[in-house]
């Protein structure tokens, strides 16, 4: 069994080991890119080539031969609403063993702060909104990804047991909807921002009349740029411990409809919106309560249309960033 680790809020120790696991993905590649700017000299990551985490052993060694004394555990299979309810099978066994793995190896070798990162997608699909973290566990999920639900709340029952029968100060973070450099730009696998602004700039380049989107365009939806996604992570590491998953995002949200605008503006398309009512729209409204995360001194500070700006100026520079439903 490991020792109990006191919790004190404070700096990190900018040279130990820290393993970002899924640190090519989105959220990962950006956690990465701000530790590096914090000073931190000793990150430590493998690609999903050179290590399966859905392989138990192989998890292990890696454990033990790095011996990382911090971990973020942000690698996963993600997608979106097609993806998730076309590959359900895929989205629960390969995110449970992802998770189970790290975790296990992580407090078997002796991990000290491990952040595990779920997905506002954990709340029920008719939560009270704006969805506060008692939430959990309260109603029926949405079910066009409720596989991926379940073992990301598998993943925060995980980090509350360990907690509470190894009394080690781990916790667990769901943020809201990402965006920004490094996503999934993919026809099959991406979210809706980044579907939006592959479509909305393909049709600006080609000079398409119109665009035809996925639903009704009624539902509202959070977004949070990944820097700043980042930049919560390693506060919450220096700064929070509590069993219970904390929300992080804006606390504002928008209609589908007025997200294409905003994209449709920054790619410099002036063609016509359509929307395909016969297409799922998802969760009707899912905005997070960060009333918790405000306590703890941050805030998110990327407005949406800037975000949105530099996101579509990135993907303009990375025309081969289309790619399909990333593991790690």
């Amino acid at each position: 069994m490991n020792p109990h680790v006191d919790f004190q809020a404070g700096r990190l120790d900018r040279s130990a080991p820290f393993y970002i696991a899924g640190h090519r993905g989105l959220v990962g590649s950006a956690i990465w890119r701000n530790l590096e700017g914090e000073g931190f000299s000793n990150l430590i990551g493998r690609t999903s080539r050179e290590l399966d985490l859905r392989n138990r052993a192989d998890v292990f060694d890696f454990f033990a031969a790095t011996q990382p004394r911090y971990v973020v555990l942000a690698a996963a299979k993600v997608g979106g609403i097609l993806a998730n309810s076309t590959y359900p099978v895929e989205f629960l066994s390969d995110n449970l063993r992802i998770q189970v793995n790290v975790l296990d190896a992580a407090r078997e070798y002796g991990v000290e702060r491990l952040l595990f990162l779920g997905s506002s997608c954990i709340y029920p699909k008719f939560a009270e909104q704006p969805i506060r973290e008692e939430s959990l566990l309260t109603g029926l999920l949405e079910p066009t990804n409720d596989a991926y639900a379940i073992a990301k709340i598998a993943g925060i029952m995980h980090v509350q047991a360990i907690r509470r029968q190894y009394s080690l100060p781990w916790i667990s973070a769901m943020p809201t909807n990402l965006y920004g450099p490094g996503d999934n730009f993919s026809a099959a696998g991406s979210h809706v921002l980044p579907s939006l602004i592959r479509r909305y700039d393909e049709a600006a380049r080609t000079g398409a009349g119109s665009v035809t989107n996925w639903g009704t365009g009624s539902p509202r939806r959070e977004f949070l740029h990944v820097d700043d996604m980042a930049s919560a992570c390693l506060h919450l590491l220096e700064n929070y411990d509590g069993a219970a998953q904390i929300n992080v995002g804006t606390g504002s949200d928008v209609t589908i409809r007025e997200l294409a605008s905003i994209v449709a503006e920054a790619v410099g398309y002036d063609g016509q919106s359509h929307w395909d009512a016969s297409k799922p729209d998802g969760t009707p409204r899912k905005l997070l309560d960060v009333s918790r995360l405000a306590t703890t001194g941050w805030s998110a500070r990327i407005s949406l249309p800037d975000g949105i700006k530099s996101t579509v100026a990135w993907y303009r520079e990375n025309p081969d960033h289309i790619r399909g439903l990333p593991v790690s």
